[in-house]
Order: structure tokens, then sequence, then C-alpha cells
């Protein structure tokens, strides 16, 4: 199979750059199904071609099949179109060969990776299970140009008729790692059928690679449903995931906006730091070591639990794969020494969905997180946390809605952050706390944080539940 990349940008052969493959040189990749070529038929300062061309060994995808047994018959197995059309095994060369590039990382030419391009894809051979039709509805909604020409099933036999069987071209001014990704999911969605058995982690890949675009799209339903093998229970948590990051979500800079007015509003009472420096007191109190930070966005409480060496494991877990990019930066990730990266980690996943990773901890924090779910999904939350991962000791802290009054500038009935759900006074905190503890066998403690107001209290509660 032969997937071609393209582009007109001056010069051209920052292709190169961007894919971490060399315009002057072939380059041959191990795969587990065979072999995969990269090399550049036109390199020119004009316009630039890289190619991958996939070798697909069916005897020895035969001999490392796996999966249900029995699946497919033995002929089948070997006499097959998989060698030579565009399917899931052109996601995995992908992910393997060009991975870097589809992050959107180059470290020749980072601001030309985060930058839109003239592109060109070119599938030679890609199965349209759905016809012409399900194809454009794909690639169409995200700004692609769609070019298809369908194959007859036999030139020489007319009569038979046209195959499912397309030559694809697709033009738009993306940057590269967005047109990756959209291949890597969209591939085996329109060839409808995958390479290996599709378990609860295609979910995670599937909102990893679909993030910024999956939860608009308008056959979004389909993709999933597909992309996860017609699994319908593994497709319904994948709506349900996309649905709360649809919920919770909001444009970057929107999104780094209304943070900033919340930064605003607390600033003079320096609650950031504050809220931080309480947390980590909560866990030395108890003599935690291992702690895993629930909502952690851009990481600023894992680089506190950095600096105390007790914490010999630290777990970060966001819904937004952007927030952990983010906390990679503020970490400084790339330049942390061994024994320090050791220490961490940073998942990808939802606080609202049942999650084993969160089994084990001895803590789990959870600052400034809960305001932002949707009342309707607490009840989630407090399964997932309380009666699925139980950890010893949560700690957790909101905002206390009485004491918004002493904000200037905050409108009366206004949230401090305009993504808030609710925002909860002492007495309502204490009444969901106290009920959570009963329900799942904590016990459970208040206090302050930040300067208390003898009529309004502190601007932020914490709960601290033990069991």
């Amino acid at each position: 199979m032969l997937l071609t990349l393209s582009t007109t940008h001056a010069p051209a052969t920052d292709l190169g750059y961007l894919l971490h493959k060399s315009p002057h040189k072939a380059q041959s990749f191990a795969l587990p199904f065979g072999e995969g070529h990269v090399f550049y038929p036109e390199a020119t300062s004009e316009r630039c071609t890289a190619a991958l061309l996939l070798e697909v060994d069916p005897v020895a995808l035969v001999r490392s099949r796996k999966g249900p047994p029995g699946e497919g018959g033995a002929l089948e197995q070997y006499v097959n179109d998989r060698p030579y059309v565009a399917s899931s095994f052109l996601s995995v060369a992908l992910s393997r060969i060009f991975g870097a590039a589809m992050s959107g990382r180059s470290r020749e030419r980072p601001e030309l990776a985060a930058q839109p391009l003239p592109l060109t894809a070119r599938l030679s051979v890609l199965p349209c299970r759905g016809g012409e039709g399900f194809l454009r509805r794909l690639f169409e909604p995200l700004g692609y140009t769609v070019t298809a020409t369908r194959h007859a099933l036999d030139e020489t036999v007319p009569e038979w008729g046209a195959s499912r069987y397309f030559t694809v071209t697709l033009e738009g001014l993306k940057p590269l790692g967005d047109l990756l990704s959209h291949l890597y999911v969209l591939v085996p969605v329109l060839d409808d059928d995958k390479h290996y058995w599709v378990t609860e982690d295609e979910i995670d890949k599937l909102l990893r690679h679909g993030e910024g675009w999956l939860a608009a799209h308008p056959e979004r339903e389909a993709i999933t449903l597909r992309y996860l093998r017609h699994q319908r229970g593994l497709a319904r948590e994948a709506l349900d995931r996309l649905a709360a990051v649809e919920e919770a979500g909001e444009p970057e800079a929107v999104e780094s906006a209304r943070d900033e007015e919340e930064a605003t509003l607390e600033r003079r009472v320096s609650l950031d730091e504050q809220r931080r420096e309480a947390v980590v007191a909560v866990l030395v109190e108890h003599g935690v070591t291992r702690v895993v930070d629930v909502g952690c966005g851009e990481g600023k409480l894992l680089k506190a639990l950095l600096k105390e060496r007790r914490f010999t494991g630290i777990t970060g877990m966001d819904v937004s794969i952007r927030a952990l990019e983010r906390a990679k930066e503020r970490l400084g990730w790339e330049r942390l020494p061994d024994l320090q990266r050791q220490r961490l980690q940073l998942l990808h996943g939802s606080l609202v969905y049942r999650d084993k990773r969160l089994a084990g901890y001895e803590a789990a924090t959870v600052v400034e997180v809960i305001e932002h779910l949707d009342p309707l999904r607490l009840a989630a939350f407090e399964r997932v946390l309380f009666e699925e991962a139980r950890p010893g000791v949560v700690v957790l802290t909101t905002p206390n809605a009485e004491f918004n009054v002493r904000f200037e500038g905050l409108a009366p009935g206004r949230f401090r952050h305009r993504d808030h759900r609710f925002e909860w006074t002492r007495a309502e905190l204490e009444t969901w706390a106290r009920g959570v503890a009963g329900r799942c066998g904590y016990g459970v403690r208040f206090s302050p944080v930040g300067p208390v107001d003898a009529e309004v209290g502190a601007p932020t509660q914490m709960a601290v539940f033990t069991r």
C-alpha cells in the first residue's frame, strides 16, 4: 500500500524536518507485519513529496495473529487484499514511523510543525465501505478537498461493475500533525476493519488522536463505532467521554482567558499558592508516598509534589491532552533527571469513568476540579474515586461561594470562572461531603484555605476524607 504526502510550502524540503526523515536517502523500518519504506520521489524547494510504502507479509501476519480463535477462514488469512489497500496497518505504520510528526513535534522547525501548510495526501488504494458519499462525509467537514476515483472490479470485464476501492486525494491547509491524525483514525473507519483485536486501550487512542475535531464531527458516532470494530459497549463509553470533553472543553485561547479571569480575582489573596501549600501539608501530615492528582491541569501541584522527596510515586491525570502537554512543559519533562522522571507519570483520562489505573494510590488530590463538573455527573465521580479507586486519603478543594461578595469586579450571582457549573457554600460542601463519606466508609473534616473573613469564611474550602 502506498501513501504520499506533498507540500508546496517554500522551502518545500522542510517537509523532511517535519517528518524526521531525510529527503536525501531512502529508509526502511521493520514492522510487526512486514516493512515500511520512506523515500522522496521529488524534493525541490518548490515541491516536495514523501512516500510511505508498506510491504505486508501475509504469512508473518497469520503466524502472529492475535484475537478470538477461529476468526476468518484459512484461505482468507493468506489470500486477501490486506497487503495492497490502506487499512489499520497504515495507522500502525504512521504512529511508529511518523509518530513525532503526528504529535506536532519538530526539533528543527518547531514553529512550522504548528503552522497550517498546503498539503496533499494521496492514498493509492483505499477501501470505502459506504461509498464515495461516506468518504466525503468523513473528510470534507475537516476542511479537505476530496478527489476520489473509483476502481472497477476488473477492467477487462466491465459488466462486473465497480469495486469498493478508490484512489483518494485530500488537499487542505493543515498542520501536518492534524493531517496524519485524521488519516490515523479515518482510514480504518473507511476500511471498517482492524487487523488486531480491539480492547479498551483503543478508546484512549481514538480520543487522543481525535482531540480537537472528533467531538464536533457530524459522523462521530459512525467513526467511533467502526474504529472500535463495532463493539457497542466500547463505543458507548467512547461517545460518553467525547460528550464530557465537549461539555467541559473550550478552545485553548478562550479557556486560558477564563483561567486568567479567575486568577486575577484571587491574586490579591495568593490563593493559588496557598491551596497547593495546604494540600501538600495534608499529604505530609498523613505520611503518604504515592499520590494521584485527579484533574491535574497544567501541573502546578505536580511540580510542588515533585520538590518533596517523600513522594515516590506522583501521577497526574486530566481529560485534556492540551493540559497534559502544558504540564510537561511546566515540569520541564525533557530536562528532568532520570530519577525524577521515574517518580512521575501523566495519564489521559476522565474522572467520571472507571479507570483501573487509579487503583493502588495512598492519596488522591482533587484541587478546584469538581465545580467544573455538571451536577448530574457528581454521582459518577463519587463512584470512580470513592468506591472504585478508594485511596486512603482524598484531599478536595473547591471555591467557597459565600466569599464571592468580597471579590471586587465580580457581579452578584456570577461564578469566579465561566466554566464553573456550580459553586458551593460551606454548608453545601459539608452536606455533600458527609453524604459521600457515610456511603463510602470515609471520615471527613473541613478546613479553610486563605484569609478567613468573620462573616463569609475563607475563599477556598477544603475537605479531607480518610478511611
